[in-house]
This record gives C-alpha cells, sequence and structure tokens, in this order.
C-alpha cells in the first residue's frame, strides 16, 4: 500500500492524517485495490452502495442512462478523487454507473469503518468523519452549480455558463476541460451536433477559442 501514499496524500478524505498512520488506517479500514480496463463499469446502477472508491490512478466518469438509453454525465473524477462516498453513506442502491474512462486503479474502503469507530478506538477516526463530512458538502456544490449549468434554457446559455465557471475555477480565460465533444455534450444534456455548432458560432463572434478540449475566452 506505500506505493500509493503519494496519492493518497493528495486526497482529501485522509486531510491532517499523519503518514505514519495511514498503514494502520488501512488495514483497519479494510482497503483493497483493484484494476479498471478502460469502458469498463467500476460501480453499475441498482448495485448496493456501500464502499467509496478513492482514484489511484487513471480516471473514471459519473453516468446516468434513461430510458431510451441517453447518457447524461453527472461528474467525473480524476487521480486521488473519491466518488460513492454519498451512495454509500446513505445506505441506498447505486442510482448511477461509474466507468472508467481509461485503464485504472481504485481503492475501494468501507464507508462504514469510517462511520463506525472500531475496537481499537483508532485516533484518526474523528477526523476522517469530519473530512467525509467536509467532501459531501463540498460534492453538493459541485451538483448545485451543475443544476444552474444544465438549467439553462438553450445549448449556447448551457455552454457559456459552463465556460464561465470552468474560468472561474481555474483563475484563467484559458483551461482545459475534462470531456471530450461528445461528453462535454452528455454533461450539458444537449444534442452534440447542436453543441458543435454552437462552438464554432462563437469562434466566428470572437466570444471564444478552441482546440479539443482547450478553451480561451475572449
Amino acid at each position: 500500500m506505500k506505493k500509493y501514499f503519494e496519492v493518497l496524500r493528495q486526497c482529501s478524505l485522509f486531510d491532517n492524517i499523519a503518514e505514519g498512520d495511514l498503514t494502520p488506517m488501512l488495514g483497519c479500514l479494510g482497503a483493497v485495490v483493484r484494476s479498471f480496463t478502460k469502458k469498463e463499469n467500476i460501480l453499475s446502477e441498482g448495485e448496493a452502495a456501500r464502499y467509496i472508491g478513492i482514484v489511484l490512478t487513471g480516471s473514471a466518469g459519473i453516468e446516468q442512462t434513461d430510458y431510451f438509453g441517453n447518457r447524461s454525465i453527472v461528474a467525473s473524477v480524476s487521480r486521488a478523487e473519491l466518488f460513492g462516498e454519498t451512495f454509500s453513506c446513505a445506505g441506498v442502491a447505486m442510482p448511477v454507473d461509474v466507468v472508467a474512462n481509461e485503464d485504472s486503479q481504485i481503492m475501494f474502503i468501507d464507508c462504514r469503518r469510517i462511520t463506525q469507530s472500531c475496537s481499537n478506538a483508532c485516533s484518526f477516526h474523528q477526523q476522517m468523519i469530519y473530512n467525509l463530512m467536509k467532501v459531501i458538502a463540498t460534492k453538493n456544490l459541485i451538483l448545485h452549480r451543475k443544476i444552474e449549468v444544465t438549467s439553462k434554457r438553450s445549448t449556447r446559455e448551457k455552454l457559456m455558463a459552463f465556460l464561465l465557471l470552468q474560468a472561474k475555477r481555474n483563475n484563467s480565460n484559458s483551461f482545459e476541460i475534462a470531456y471530450d465533444r461528445q461528453g462535454l455534450a452528455d454533461y450539458l444534456e444537449v444534442d452534440r451536433s447542436g453543441l458543435s455548432a454552437e462552438i464554432s458560432k462563437l469562434r466566428k463572434e470572437g466570444v471564444i477559442k478552441n482546440r479539443k478540449n482547450r478553451f480561451e475566452l475572449l
């Protein structure tokens, strides 16, 4: 497990946890690591939500598919980030799929081993519970921002709201986004061809520059 310590130190779940505590902590939490290939389901809709996932290598997408097979990207998860924490804390079935965007290694931790103190009365439990609450609160804010974007009426309004949020997040008018063109369309819940048309219009109007997943607001 030591080879993953560098990643775990960047993970918000382990904020203010001493490195010397990581080895006994991971043992107490029953942490396991699994590998997934690109496009493989890490967690599936309807599955009992019990584990928190941490991306050690690669990345993953949180996706929802409706009755007609239309995919919506809820969020993307990168190295050192968590997924599944809200559902496992609530003890509900997964309402979404978590899919590997590329070959990835994922660490799984049983949520109940964080929220329920063990017989050893490990000192890190209180800190981890606080960290977990902070992560969930932050994710709620991110979801609120997504709702702000997707609630816009037109494709153009959704795209510009998304790009403005990305610029603010990166503190720069030039930035890269985590999605390819189809992924961005799925995130914004719009048609891909319509999205491409709006990007072309905005370029011609001198509002943006872009190349693949890099954008610049002019």
